[in-house]
């Protein structure tokens, strides 16, 4: 089954690109109910991930590791059920429903998405993760080929899915905190929703007493130039040493080789004066810094041509999952107004039967969106070293609460 899943995701990494085609002839999505009514968080039916069920963040995560010179190992991986912190994890734009918003029922692409992005971090924390009524594709896909003429209204982005997460968070919160540290995980939408849920309901309050850090990836965070603090969040600082608490990682990543990004990207750019995109690296978390990436790909994530990514020339990978230790380093850079995560692939020696190269680029029809960086794989790229980082963080975090 698990095979099956991740097949489907596999197959939503293209299907993400041919949708901006697909709906270019859609009619326009039907807005959410005006009464819509709150969901009960109470009921676990309303969660992706609760810690100690048998669901998607319960998958299996083995490995096949894959050296430069193609050797290859099995990596096994196993939660910690005395994990000292949580994991909160709000989830991408994945939606396929017909919508403007989502409905409440978990599909493949919800289940799909948690065990690229989260799933692994179980192994230093419990990971509770809502449905939440999002923005679809079908809705996010017609707005970019329909923009709004001249003079007319822009797209009401509902405020539904806020209220959902917003209601989930404060469910945890005085029924499943009792005073733990936490960790807020987002990605694209997930990671919108979360920066309003920071800037509302934890900056300056008292629950920033209990953030460990948020991970809010494939974003645009706007901080001052040359600062880690401001912006966004007036207390909340961007994430500098390892062990750090209390503080925020974001970036966006596109291949070092395609910098600087068109000038319509959708990520690493701020266009008020004095302000910059945040930009934190997982593989080195020191301004600056570069680092080795610690990537976890799906196995069966397809190239460009809808057909399985061949990390192996010989042969195929038979887990759920494949890393690639060596081939990939990262670095936050300035590239013309944007300030962005490059990510930079190192070539197998000759005779080895490993990739080179990595998918992850958005491409339609052929064509690829330079525009969207490797928005898709923000997650994977990282996977490793998030999990290190929540590792340290639970650490500190222990030990200062004791």
């Amino acid at each position: 089954m698990l095979r099956t899943l991740l097949a489907a995701v596999a197959a939503s990494l293209v299907a993400v690109a041919a949708s901006l085609v697909a709906v270019a002839a859609c009619a326009q999505p039907a807005p959410p109910p005006a009464n819509a009514q709150p969901n009960d968080y109470g009921n676990q039916a309303n969660w992706l991930c609760w810690p100690g069920r048998a669901d998607a963040c319960a998958s299996d995560l083995t490995t096949t590791v894959v050296q430069p010179n193609g050797a290859t190992s099995v990596q096994t991986f196993k939660a910690d059920p005395h994990a000292k912190i949580d994991c909160f994890y709000v989830y991408p734009t994945v939606s396929h429903d017909p919508g403007m918003v989502s409905d409440m029922t978990v599909k493949p692409e919800e289940t799909n998405v948690v065990i690229q992005q989260a799933a692994r971090l179980t192994a230093h924390c419990r990971l509770y993760a809502p449905m939440y009524r999002q923005v679809t594709l079908a809705a996010l896909y017609y707005y970019t080929l329909h923009p709004p003429t001249p003079g007319s209204s822009p797209m009401a982005r509902p405020q539904i899915g806020y209220n959902d997460v917003k209601d989930a968070w404060n469910y945890y919160l005085a029924h499943e905190n009792h005073g733990r540290g936490v960790v807020l995980v987002g990605h694209s939408q997930g990671s919108g929703v979360l920066t309003l849920l920071l800037r509302n309901e934890i900056d300056g309050k008292p629950e920033q007493a209990q953030l460990v850090s948020a991970i809010l990836m494939g974003t645009v965070l706007p901080v001052p130039q040359g600062k880690d603090v401001g912006g966004v969040f007036a207390h909340i600082p961007l994430c500098s040493t390892p062990g750090q608490t209390g503080c925020v990682i974001a970036y966006s990543s596109f291949r070092q080789a395609s910098l600087p990004p068109p000038d319509n990207t959708r990520f690493g750019r701020v266009r008020a004066e004095g302000m910059e995109a945040a930009c934190v690296n997982p593989a080195n978390l020191a301004p600056g810094g570069a680092g080795p990436a610690q990537s976890y790909f799906g196995a069966l994530i397809n190239n460009s041509a809808g057909a399985p990514f061949p990390w192996l020339k010989d042969k195929p990978i038979a887990t759920p999952f494949v890393s690639v230790p060596g081939m990939i380093t990262a670095q936050c850079v300035e590239s013309g107004p944007f300030h962005v995560l490059a990510i930079t692939t190192h070539d197998a020696p000759a005779a080895s039967p490993r990739s080179n190269t990595i998918p992850g680029d958005v491409v339609v029809m052929g064509r690829l969106q330079a525009n969207w960086g490797l928005h898709l794989i923000d997650a994977n790229l990282f996977m490793g070293n998030l999990v290190d980082i929540v590792g340290a963080e639970s650490a500190a975090w222990t030990k200062a609460h004791p």
